[in-house]
């Protein structure tokens, strides 16, 4: 993990004193109130003879409260109490007025100052020490608090950062654009507010074949990017020990056995993977667990490819099987995960799947604006900016 990240996430907790400032201007007050405190060694006492220094002295001492007396010369002590409760950084300190008055006009206008309480000095010392222990243990509380808010907000935006670095790193890693005289290719990937698990590619395996595929993770967070990620190297680089990737059901065989979710965490992924052939014009292809992929020819007229096979790391050795079917030629193949029709509408029902291809299959273009229109039209039907799940959609345009 990122020592950004740990730092945010182990924070070394503070230990708050009890920290009382007393502002009186008579010395006997300063001694009296000194010796009351003088066997509790956790409280902290500092005292302010002088009125004109209590606001200088209050931000440099950071007390964890504030016995403030009443009658002073030159500034009177209510006024110093509107000047605490003013400042950024001494606002929420409690405050103790101490007063000779105990008429309750006095009392009504110290709280209405901001005063926390009120005693007429001076008070006996079990009820002092009971008043400073009360209010200074609100007030630390409430310094715990704002530190643990503080953490957090530290350690969610590095995660956040994390994520998004490693977000990039899986962009990164998917293809470039294909244009030529026989494929041309598009694709969109617009991430969720998690990060997910989808990827996808496509490249020649030889001067005749043509593999593309799309894989989607469970789940969201870095474990899931990190399979994807290791699954699309695999596919990618060709370089899984015994598979044959012209043979779709062969390579999901080798995948499933690789990946087992026992050994990853218990994450497992879906996957379509097809193989077109440019001299038969024919497509084979194998499914695991994953939406079908659908062809689309130039009358508008769209064929899911779709078969029964079980996700890649559940059953050992499941028998994964292909299928495979004839292109009209020219036509578009589309590729996607379930982010991009598994969507809530306004009536609460889900949008369906046939619903997401005849969509796109009524709005076709040479580029790949139908995608983008397809996501427009359903962030829009979601009703939110970004969406639950990540919209992977990869169009093969075969010429």
């Amino acid at each position: 993990m990122n020592n950004s990240i740990n730092d945010a996430l182990n924070p070394l907790k503070p230990s708050f004193k009890i920290k009382v400032l007393l502002v009186d201007d008579q010395l006997i007050v300063g001694e009296t109130v000194k010796k009351m405190l003088a066997e509790d060694f956790d409280i902290e006492l500092k005292y302010c003879q002088e009125p004109s220094m209590a606001i200088q002295i209050a931000n440099d001492y950071e007390p964890t409260l504030i016995l403030q007396d009443l009658v002073m010369p030159d500034i009177d002590g209510l006024t110093l109490v509107k000047f605490y409760r003013a400042s950024q950084k001494l606002k929420d300190v409690p405050i103790i007025v101490l007063s000779s008055k105990e008429d309750a006009t006095t009392k009504a206008e110290a709280f209405a100052c901001g005063a926390n309480d009120y005693l007429v000095k001076l008070p006996d010392k079990i009820e002092l020490i009971a008043r400073i222990r009360y209010h200074s243990k609100g007030y630390i509380n409430l310094l715990e608090r704002n530190l643990a808010y503080q953490s957090l907000e530290k350690s969610q935006n590095a995660l956040a950062n994390e994520l998004s670095k490693a977000g990039d790193y899986v962009v990164s890693l998917l293809p470039s654009q294909i244009q030529s005289s026989e494929i041309d290719t598009f694709w969109r990937f617009i991430p969720s507010a998690q990060l997910g698990g989808d990827a996808f590619g496509y490249h020649w395996l030889d001067d005749e074949n043509f593999a593309i595929y799309l894989l989607d993770v469970c789940g969201h967070g870095v474990g899931s990017a990190l399979l994807s990620v290791s699954a699309l190297n695999v596919i990618r680089g060709e370089t899984l020990a015994g598979a044959d990737y012209k043979d779709p059901a062969n390579l999901l065989t080798a995948l499933n056995k690789s990946f087992q979710m026992s050994n990853h965490n218990g994450l497992y992924f879906t996957i379509w993977y097809g193989v077109y052939n440019k001299i038969t014009n024919t497509i084979k292809f194998a499914a695991g667990g994953h939406p079908p992929a659908f062809v689309v020819n130039n009358n508008g007229q769209y064929q899911q490819l779709n078969n029964e096979n079980f996700i890649i790391g559940g059953i050992p050795d499941f028998p994964y099987e292909s299928n495979e079917v004839k292109l009209n030629v020219p036509c578009d193949i589309y590729l996607f995960s379930d982010g991009v029709y598994e969507i809530e509408k306004p009536d609460n029902n889900i949008w369906e799947l046939n619903e997401m291809c005849q969509f796109i299959a009524n709005n076709r273009t040479s580029d790949c604006k139908e995608i983008d229109k397809l996501h427009e039209y359903v962030v829009e039907m979601s009703g939110k900016t970004i969406l639950d799940d990540d919209f992977s959609m990869v169009k093969i345009s075969i010429k």
